[in-house]
């Protein structure tokens, strides 16, 4: 799975997740921390960790299937290439 569409899926979704799904995930992708790193500063296995992230990011996935908002956004930003307009409308699109 590419790291920069998680993180951007991240950035859509991220409130529908839980405190502790959204720790791991930050350590990992955004701090870069081994699931062994992790797991030490939770005091949970690395299996744990593993299996936390796996889990965040299928659920990353599925609420793109379902509410497709990054999948819009490309192509918003496809029509828009060119246009003097593209960069008003893609700060109402990220709530800006």
């Amino acid at each position: 799975m590419d790291n920069t569409r998680l993180i951007i899926l991240y950035d859509y979704y991220s409130e529908l997740l839980t405190e502790q799904q959204k720790e791991y995930f930050e350590d990992y992708y955004f701090s870069n921390l081994s699931l062994s790193e992790i797991a030490e500063n939770n005091n949970v296995s690395r299996n744990a960790v593993h299996n936390m992230i796996k889990s965040t990011t299928e659920k990353l996935e599925k609420y793109e299937d379902k509410l497709k908002i990054y999948e819009k956004n490309k192509k918003v930003e496809k029509l828009l290439e060119g246009n003097e307009l593209k960069e008003k409308i893609m700060n109402v699109l990220e709530g800006e």
